[in-house]
């Protein structure tokens, strides 16, 4: 599917999804459906930030491939990027859950205040998924989905059997 232009619109959901659970894929088609893009391509970064320890590269790609499998909206893609700002760049719209919302917000994970702003300038439209009592502040589209008690740290940790697993 494409625009009327013939343009294609795609949203990038950043994250380690290590692994994916029920809630990514619920974010990812609640995305889709409420922003209007054409797929929804779930982005790793080949060096997260604050993520030492994750899964493999070469793993996470294989479940969320498995994942991707018959939903042809919904794809996968590597990013050597870090910052949210720098993997949406682009791409017409970035998804994800009020906590990393919170963090794009926050000028410490930048090296000066007019990085910040500069990586703020260049996020194309933002979707977020409600993480419980977090607050969501700023122009964004909050998406109708909150699974904030579903979370990978919870999987990995036995917590929850919430991983998807097909």
């Amino acid at each position: 599917m494409a625009t009327s232009s013939g343009v294609t619109l795609v949203a990038a959901y950043p994250g380690t999804f290590d692994p994916p659970t029920i809630a990514h894929l619920a974010v990812a088609e609640a995305a889709w459906q409420a922003c209007g893009v054409d797929r929804v391509e779930l982005v790793l970064s080949l060096d997260p930030i604050g993520k030492a320890g994750a899964t493999s590269l070469t793993e996470r790609v294989a479940s969320l491939e498995a994942l991707v499998a018959g939903r042809p909206w919904l794809s996968v893609a590597v990013s050597e990027h870090r910052l949210i700002a720098d993997v949406a760049a682009d791409y017409d719209v970035v998804i994800m859950g009020a906590d990393k919302w919170a963090q794009v917000l926050d000028p410490s994970f930048h090296p000066s205040e007019e990085a910040w702003r500069a990586s703020m300038a260049q996020l194309p439209r933002v979707a977020v998924a409600r993480r419980g009592d977090e607050p969501i502040e700023g122009d964004v589209l909050i998406l109708d989905v909150d699974l904030a008690d579903v979370s990978s740290t919870a999987v990995r940790d036995g917590h929850h059997l919430w991983r998807w697993d097909g």
